[in-house]
């Protein structure tokens, strides 16, 4: 039975990033892993974004493909690594309400555990705020579905570390498509839009489509891709200076190895 999730840091960021891109429907994702203690424990290291089939305030789909796709990003990814990584979980955001699963979610993780008893989800409630200093506030929960007569969740207990060297550009990567993923549904959508035969005279409905399509793109870009380029940019400052000064360590313990010789 499965008693305990290792979240890798930076499938963290790109889980709560991708739930801070939408505050009016659900979004989704699936996490790749190791399981490890016959069932026991998992560490999720990696993820795959997913492109929603249908936007809902309250609840996500996923397509047979979707996750056949991600089976094959997973084994990919065992290869590059060396290590038995698969399809081990899945995550979604809860915009504007409570972080726990709702009867809809725990019917979902029943099928997955059907599936693969230690398979787990993970909730990001997002857009709330603290009662007791008014600040914004992200929880998560980690759960499983306990089947019966009325179907329950049972908490897992998650911890988040440190991400793993190996898997560090990957991570990077999915990070950094989620603005173009983003993109591609809204492209997708103005084109369902547009593609319903509207007649030549019809300028009014055309423009309104452009003209939402425009606004959700530079949505995108103001509250992700700009955000995510200047928080990369104070990472990479900082791991500038933690660089230099493991430099500087590495000179001070040769020197003294010189001393000592």
């Amino acid at each position: 039975m499965l008693e305990k999730v290792l979240l890798s840091t930076d499938v963290a960021l790109v889980c709560v990033q991708h739930a801070l891109s939408t505050e009016k429907e659900e979004i989704m994702g699936l996490l790749i892993g190791e399981v490890h203690n016959n069932g026991a424990l998992v560490s999720i290291v990696s993820s795959v974004i997913l492109r929603r089939l249908d936007k809902k305030p309250d609840r996500v789909e996923i397509s047979e493909e979707q996750l056949v796709q991600a089976t094959l990003r997973a084994e990919e990814l065992a290869a590059e690594v060396d290590r038995p990584l698969r399809v081990v979980g899945w995550y979604h955001s809860h915009p504007h309400i409570t972080v726990w699963p709702s009867h809809v979610d725990l019917a979902t993780q029943s099928m997955y555990q059907r599936m693969d008893s230690s398979f787990v989800g993970i909730i990001f409630a997002v857009f709330l705020t603290e009662q007791s200093t008014k600040a914004p506030s992200v929880q998560i929960t980690c759960f499983q579905s306990i089947n019966g007569s009325n179907q329950t969740r049972r908490e897992i207990d998650m911890e988040i570390r440190n991400s793993s060297n190996a898997l560090l550009s990957n991570n990077f990567q999915i990070l950094t498509q989620l603005p173009a993923i983003l993109k591609e549904e809204e492209d997708e959508a103005y084109s369902n839009e547009v593609g319903q035969n509207y007649l030549e005279e019809d300028i009014i409905n055309k423009q309104h489509n452009a003209a939402v399509r425009t606004i959700a793109i530079g949505h995108i870009v103001e509250k992700m891709s700009r955000p995510m380029l200047e928080g990369l940019v104070a990472r990479n400052a900082v791991n500038n200076v933690r660089l230099k000064a493991l430099k500087k360590h590495h000179q001070d313990l040769m020197s003294r190895l010189e001393n000592c010789m």
